[in-house]
């Protein structure tokens, strides 16, 4: 009974002592910015009953925690400024310093937000080297997922990070040119809150409640709330996984033991089969193999030895690759849709002839190197290409790997884990870039989107706050003739978010990758979506900030006219005529490539083998390459159809 008493007195005692002194949540931070011109929120926890005071630009405000020890003060709407000091205190005091006020804005969606700069060293180098801005500061917000109660707190990388050469590295690309602009135009401070996750669908983003009229996931996230459930589920992934690698490793020869392997021998295989590279090996060589390893070796040239660092270039691999040169490993990268840049040091070329060895394991198809990516080595600015004759050798084939559950997708548990945390904490809005994960169910997206961006609203309580959003960009192989796209019914489907109120969209089908699902330029993503908020959140209402967006139509003779909300000073066809892109189709649905002229702020539409048009299509596909409506301001006409079900 005394070892039980003791125990108890412990426990209370250092339940206590964890919420006796303040805390404070990782976003209420030295380096914070705060939202300017609205009430201010800050929480925390304490004692329950303790009394809390806030000392900001010479003024107090006053609290008392609750009977669970939270506690909440709202500040008055201030005007941009800084940077200040707070002090808030309790039973301990806490000093905050370095506080700026300005704007705030969410980041978030999949992966195209999370893209940091870094990926894009090669065309952004010298943004990234004068990069230099105290009033433009990032909270990355470190992920996490809940299946349960949403989470008390978030956790942060580095907490709130200023801008320079070094910490810009790490900063959302998309969202660090979106803010450059904005503070170039308005001068004020701005809060980037980075909470993003590649891959991630859209109902992982939604509270619980905002998914009450999608039954099918609610009943999925009940399911997961089980313990005894979400840990079969756990235990069945991990032992399917480690059993399919097991396996890879066990029969590959190319490993013969964890020490010896192709890559560290050191010398060329000349008697292994060719290739060309890069190529998918199921394309050619190997084209009953989905899955496996495979090993793929080249020598290459150094005319002199440099007695330098070298940079290699190997584009992108799926799905993973170990990569050595002259029997040195200098690169092993995972995530197939990194890009693989692997610095050299100056040991590892030596002059004549040199051997480069990779290992590339793919848990899926499409397996191998992925075409017109740089594969090459820099030194200095002499290039050594690696594209064109290799040799390669199966290590092992394989089925794909059996397929499990991605516990981070499922439905509300991304809200719980790295939104709700967030809230009340005052914003201006949020700029989100996601949907590639939700292209098989386009049309679901067209009711799942709204709710949301109205979902975020209700939570966060502070009023229709403006969401601006990314459309999906061109990607996948161009098709010869119009076809279905998956791609192009979620761009119709993020077209028609446009009708909930203070939203605005950035088109980007003109500036993505046939053969990288995260193009690298997002300085104009950037930039789009800054016209957007100029427009939607500054009230700068003589901003051009959209393309063209299709109104109407009506049929004359032989001929289709459409009509455009957004057209700008002029509509265009930009690179000169003619307008590219446009597909028209009689009541038979067969759809066939259309001629098209703009005739004022309206283009008429139209084909000698179609007589009697009924719908129209513009930039209908995975890929639009070419599509070429445009305004005078050089912004994009979003893709549509008339015949939208």
């Amino acid at each position: 009974m005394i070892k039980q008493l003791l125990v108890i007195i412990s426990l209370v005692a250092s339940t206590f002592s964890v919420f006796a002194d303040i805390k404070l949540p990782a976003l209420v931070s030295n380096g914070m910015v705060l939202q300017r011109e609205k009430q201010i929120p800050l929480w925390g926890w304490a004692a329950p009953t303790e009394k809390i005071s806030i000392n900001f630009k010479n003024k107090t405000y006053h609290a008392v925690a609750d009977a669970k020890g939270k506690w909440l003060i709202k500040l008055p709407a201030m005007e941009a400024g800084g940077p200040y000091q707070m002090v808030i205190s309790g039973t301990n005091k806490i000093t905050i310093s370095d506080i700026l006020i300005g704007d705030v804005w969410v980041c978030s969606g999949q992966s195209n937000m999370e893209f940091e700069m870094f990926k894009a060293q090669d065309l952004y180098a010298d943004e990234i080297a004068k990069a230099n801005n105290p009033n433009i500061r990032q909270f990355e917000v470190v992920k996490k997922f809940s299946f349960t109660k949403p989470l008390k707190d978030v956790t942060a990388t580095e907490g709130w990070q200023s801008v320079t050469p070094q910490n810009v590295l790490n900063f959302t690309a998309a969202g660090y040119f979106f803010a450059k602009e904005l503070y170039q135009k308005y001068k004020i401070p701005i809060g980037l809150i980075n909470a993003t996750w590649g891959g991630t669908p859209a109902e992982a983003w939604v509270s619980e409640e905002g998914l009450k009229t999608f039954p099918a996931y609610k009943a999925t996230l009940q399911q997961l709330k089980n313990p005894d459930q979400l840990n079969t589920i756990k235990n069945q992934d991990k032992a399917t996984v480690d059993s399919w690698y097991s396996n890879i490793k066990l029969k590959d020869k190319g490993l013969s033991s964890t020490k010896q392997n192709w890559g560290n021998e050191d010398r060329f295989n000349s008697l292994w089969s060719s290739t060309i590279l890069p190529s998918f090996w199921t394309d050619d060589i190997l084209k009953d193999v989905n899955a496996g390893v495979v090993w793929y070796q080249k020598q290459f040239e150094i005319p002199a030895a440099t007695g330098k660092k070298a940079m290699l270039y190997l584009g992108n691999i799926y799905n993973q690759d170990s990569t050595w040169i002259n029997g040195i490993l200098v690169g092993h990268t995972e995530d197939k849709h990194k890009a693989r840049v692997y610095e050299l040091d100056e040991s590892v070329l030596k002059q004549g002839s040199n051997t480069i060895t990779v290992r590339v394991l793919a848990s899926a198809t499409p397996p191998g190197f992925v075409k017109d990516k740089p594969y090459k080595i820099v030194i200095d600015k002499q290039e050594i290409p690696l594209s064109g004759e290799w040799k390669y050798q199966l290590g092992v084939a394989s089925q794909p790997i059996p397929a499990t559950t991605n516990l981070a997708y499922q439905p509300a548990v991304l809200f719980k884990g790295m939104v709700s945390p967030l809230i009340p904490y005052a914003i201006k809005g949020v700029i989100w870039y996601q949907g590639e994960a939700n292209t098989a169910k386009a049309l679901e997206y067209q009711t799942l989107f709204p709710a949301l961006i109205k979902d975020w609203r209700k939570q966060w309580k502070q009023g229709d706050f403006p969401f601006l959003y990314v459309q999906l960009p061109n990607y996948l192989a161009v098709k010869p003739q119009p076809s279905q796209s998956n791609w192009a019914e979620l761009r119709e489907a993020q077209l028609t978010t446009l009708n909930i109120t203070n939203t605005a969209m950035a088109v980007t089908y003109d500036i993505g990758e046939w053969n990288d699902i995260h193009p690298h330029n997002k300085k104009d993503v950037g930039y789009r979506l800054a016209l957007a908020a100029r427009h939607l959140a500054y009230a700068d209402k003589d901003v051009v900030y959209s393309g063209p967006i299709y109104q109407s139509m009506i049929k004359k003779g032989n001929k289709i006219i459409l009509s455009f909300k957004n057209p700008g000073s002029n509509l265009i066809a930009k690179g000169g005529s003619p307008l590219k892109y446009f597909a028209i189709a009689g009541a038979d649905n067969k759809f066939v490539w259309a001629d098209a002229v703009i005739k004022g702020d309206k283009v008429e539409v139209w084909s000698d083998k179609v007589p009697n048009p009924v719908a129209v299509r513009y930039a209908w596909a995975d890929n639009p390459d070419g599509a070429n409506l445009f305004n005078t301001e050089s912004l994009p006409a979003s893709p549509f159809r008339t015949d939208k079900p």
